[in-house]
């Protein structure tokens, strides 16, 4: 849970107006640890209070999750820039753990890269990912994809590496040449990638165990990214098995969304033939339950704190 702490003269802040310190240096530690991370997916307020409260120690802000949810359109780079920032703005302030946020190509340029890094750091990200396919970009789990050449993501890595105020943000460079021109092609941009000062390798949609074990031994020491996609091209590996492969950290984007889409169908479908939700009571938060997810006990006593004019006089 968020450290809602402050000091002793003034009032504890409910999650969505405390501060989170200490974010970045706690996602690097999570990079250069001995041990695999995984950051699962969120797409708003509600699926990133569940990531903290399960216990992560870091959540992925998933374009596709943020697209579905806040238009209703799978991940066909239809969201603006503003309206993706707003959507990573509110979830960063709802949970003190390490984010690590979905930026696409950075939206076009330099200069727009360099402000997609400042505007995501400034909103309490920890670590942005950015992608060598051309705008508008396809899923890494989708036909279409054009990727730009090497010298450009170089220059992508290089504007947003050097735009970082704190050189504990991380910058994630992702490749998907592993679907348009092969494995080897894939590889050999992650060494470019690397070269070029990125943090973490990401090399998108490899088809096998096979592929993953020869991504982990071509890339030895650097922290690799792995993307777990129910229904994807890449096989779901235990995390153990992924940190034999040589693996730091894996995500998985949707899977609260498919969870939030199956159960949701499963209920609206029991209330509609029953006319009642009470068969469902049992897998559904109650409703204090799920106030209380949201701290809505800080949030009473922060207002009651102004209210009571008897404690002011």
């Amino acid at each position: 849970m968020p450290d809602t702490t402050m000091p002793a003269a003034g009032p504890a802040f409910p999650i969505g107006l405390a501060d989170a310190p200490g974010r970045h240096a706690r996602l690097r530690r999570l990079l250069t640890g001995p041990d695999l991370f995984v950051a699962p997916g969120a797409f708003d307020c509600v699926s990133a209070r569940l990531v903290e409260a399960a216990g992560f120690g870091a959540l992925y802000i998933t374009g596709s999750g943020v697209s579905m949810s806040a238009l209703g359109a799978p991940d066909v780079a239809a969201l603006s820039f503003g309206e993706i920032l707003d959507r990573v703005k509110r979830i960063c302030d709802v949970v003190s753990i390490p984010v690590i946020a979905d930026g696409d190509t950075g939206y076009g340029g330099p200069l727009n890269i360099i402000r997609t890094v400042r505007e995501f750091e400034r909103a309490g990200v920890s670590a942005i990912q950015i992608e060598d396919q051309e705008w508008p970009k396809k899923c890494g789990h989708e036909p279409g994809r054009r990727l730009v050449s090497v010298e450009t993501m170089v220059m992508r890595i290089r504007a947003a590496t050097e735009a970082r105020r704190d050189e504990d943000f991380a910058v994630i460079a992702r490749t998907d040449a592993r679907s348009t021109d092969g494995l080897d092609a894939a590889l050999e941009r992650a060494r470019a990638f690397r070269e070029a000062g990125a943090d973490v390798i990401f090399v998108e949609s490899p088809q096998s165990e096979a592929e993953l074990e020869a991504i982990g031994r071509a890339l030895p020491g650097m922290p690799l990214l792995a993307n777990m996609v129910e229904g994807g091209k890449t096989p779901i590996l235990p995390a153990g098995r992924l940190q034999e492969l040589g693996f730091r950290l894996a995500i998985y984007p949707n899977a609260l969304t498919r969870l939030f889409a199956k159960a949701g169908l499963e209920m609206l479908a029991s209330l509609r033939e029953t006319g009642s939700t009470a068969a469902m009571a049992d897998r559904m938060l109650d409703h204090g339950a799920l106030w209380t997810l949201f701290d809505n006990a800080t949030w009473r006593a922060l207002e009651n704190r102004y209210l009571d004019t008897s404690a002011t006089a």
